[in-house]
């Protein structure tokens, strides 16, 4: 099976500083590709350079293609970005409905079908009592559903998720997480997405990845990225792991003097 997304070597340089260098991702219909990694490894200079928004050396094949125009790649690729940009006064309908901007261009008028798309999205993701409502005026959890059902009207084969969950109190974070896990299910869209939590990258989705000094230094399931000596080398942190049937969970470890 081709995998949606492949992306093989990929660099990435400001001036001399090299951010990515050589990393290699794949991620298939319906599965869920989670990168993790402290901060300044690359996470989100790697969403940027597949969606096209940073220039890189390397290959990044979309669905089987390296030639995507923008606006195919708009339509193939759709990205929740950690600070989402939100116009001032825009109501919840009209935002949802800028995720179908690829398919009708900037200026064309909406049709019956991107209507239909946009009320399916805002209705499965239980936002109907809010279509009319100004995005601003909603809580964090409810936002960051607008911002998910923008993505998603946006009908891409690839959904990349930047820290999705980071303003988000643990409720709502389970409730996303949870979301996106049903969706990706449902419907067989490929997921990579950047976590900065381990304990909740460890519990949702199928593969992780491990970022430093931008390469992928683990790869695999999560109890075989999320070890001690994986978490203590890299992220320069102490830490316990308990052994959990969703997943490792991650805490501090407590100095024995503190005991």
């Amino acid at each position: 099976m081709t995998p949606v997304l492949r992306a093989e070597g990929v660099t990435v340089r400001y001036g001399a500083d090299v951010v990515l260098d050589g990393v290699d991702i794949a991620v298939s219909a319906g599965g869920w590709t989670t990168i993790v990694g402290p901060n300044g490894a690359g996470k989100t200079s790697l969403l940027r350079a597949i969606i096209g928004g940073l220039d890189n050396d390397g290959l990044v094949e979309i669905a089987g293609r390296v030639d995507l125009s923008i606006r195919e790649r708009a339509r193939a690729v759709a990205l929740v970005p950690q600070i989402p940009v939100i116009p001032p006064g825009m109501t919840v309908v009209d935002y949802v409905m800028l995720g179908r901007t690829p398919h009708r261009g900037v200026f064309s008028a909406e049709s019956r079908h991107d209507r239909a798309v946009v009320g399916s999205v805002i209705s499965r993701l239980d936002l109907s009592r809010f279509a009319g409502r100004e995005v601003g005026s909603l809580s964090g959890g409810e936002r960051q559903r607008v911002v998910l059902a923008r993505a998603l009207s946006q009908e891409a084969d690839l959904l990349l998720l930047d820290e999705p969950t980071s303003a988000l109190d643990l409720g709502h974070q389970q409730d996303v997480l949870e979301l996106v896990d049903q969706l990706r299910r449902e419907s067989g869209i490929a997921i990579l997405a950047t976590q900065h939590d381990l304990t909740l990258a460890g519990r949702y989705g199928d593969h992780l990845a491990m970022l430093a000094g931008g390469r992928v230094v683990a790869s695999g399931s999560a109890r075989e990225v999320l070890t001690e000596a994986n978490i203590s080398e890299h992220f320069g942190a102490k830490v316990m792991i308990i052994d959990d049937a969703a997943g490792p969970i991650v805490v501090p470890a407590v100095p024995t003097s503190a005991t």
